[in-house]
């Protein structure tokens, strides 16, 4: 899947878990929290203020059984018996894709994609799968066998780019069936699959009246509510991409109540070729790594359109992504230099708050 473990949520809370806590003894909840590894390749991470654990391991077992049934359905690795899913869209016989029957959730998140893909002028493209599936075949092999690693060579990459036109996409919304009309074109939703996934359960739970939690998966963290009580704000700290600065692990604090965010890093998913790293955020036009900035973090009310957007903004010119976020309603977004500077959104240090860390 995606690049995007940048928020470290759990070092924070934990740091901060006094102020919270206490102010939650009055309304009778307590602080609780799980982790699992089974879901979009990643770790998840579940906390919640509940009045008894035994709530708390019913919510839990509801958010895990809907992130498999995501998880499930969004692969393009894994394949499953009697299943149908994008392994299954992607499958080639007779040398041309089938016209496939799929679960609404499929239908829905490809038409998301497409939306974004208009939204960020091609920067967030889920038809590169024949291109990403290259990096991703030299990068495993890169990190098997470090001292052989090697690039992909540009003519094979460029070959494969003549088949990611997203038009070749077909959705039919009213039979429920998807179509790549081109034989050699494969769909790869790691940019938006998780984001999109959290916010579907999210909204889920939101509409059952749950509150007061906080899901990451994978560091795509989406708040429900506020943490303790109306008043107490989630507490998350943006993770410095200098990864070697002790001193500074955070370069940022922030609160949410309600809110997503997301980051996008070169720093994390990354293999060595001849000294130089080279991750995995390609950009659709060079089809390299992008270069422009050592992460962006975007906080907005969607955590699918967080997804999406940290990975376009991190691939296009400062200018071009400021601009892209002003004009997106509930969309904040802080980018860091590859000097290690940091520059901002209009809006995004209303989230950010000093904590020195002792």
């Amino acid at each position: 899947m995606k690049k995007t473990v940048s928020i470290v949520t759990v070092v924070v809370l934990a740091v901060l878990q006094v102020l919270s806590f206490a102010s939650c003894k009055a309304t009778g909840k307590e602080k609780h929290t799980a982790n699992y590894f089974d879901y979009f390749d990643t770790v998840t991470t579940i906390t919640a203020y509940t009045e008894t654990e035994e709530e708390f391991n019913t919510l839990c077992d509801e958010i895990t059984t809907l992130l498999n049934e995501y998880h499930r359905l969004y692969t393009i690795y894994n394949r499953y018996e009697d299943f149908t899913n994008l392994v299954t869209v992607n499958d080639v016989t007779d040398g041309k894709h089938n016209v496939v029957k799929v679960d609404r959730r499929i239908i829905d998140l490809l038409i998301f994609a497409k939306e974004m893909y208009n939204k960020t002028n091609g920067k967030v493209n889920i038809a590169m799968g024949s291109v990403l599936s290259i990096w991703h075949t030299y990068r495993n092999e890169g990190l098997d066998d470090p001292e052989n690693a090697q690039l992909p060579p540009m003519e094979k990459l460029r070959e494969a780019e003549k088949h990611t036109d997203i038009n070749n996409l077909i959705i039919d919304e009213e039979n429920s069936t998807v179509y790549i009309s081109d034989p050699l074109m494969t769909l790869d939703v790691g940019a938006i699959a998780k984001g999109y996934a959290v916010e579907r359960i999210c909204l889920y739970l939101e509409e059952k009246g749950v509150s007061n939690v906080l899901i990451n998966v994978g560091g795509n963290i989406r708040t429900i509510g506020f943490s303790a009580d109306e008043n107490t704000p989630w507490k998350a700290g943006i993770e410095n991409p200098d990864t070697e600065n002790e001193e500074k692990p955070f370069i940022e604090y922030i609160e949410l109540s309600g809110e997503s965010i997301v980051t996008s890093g070169s720093y994390q998913r990354f293999y060595v070729v001849k000294g130089e790293n080279y991750h995995h955020i390609i950009d659709p036009e060079t089809l390299m790594p992008g270069t422009k900035y050592k992460s962006v973090s975007v906080v907005t009310n969607d955590s699918g359109l967080g997804d999406a957007f940290s990975t376009a903004l991190f691939l296009m010119t400062y200018e071009d992504g400021k601009k892209l976020v002003e004009e997106t309603e509930n969309v904040e977004a802080m980018w860091v230099l590859p000097d290690g500077e940091q520059v901002y959104s209009s809006g995004f240090k209303d989230y950010t708050f000093e904590y020195e860390v002792k």
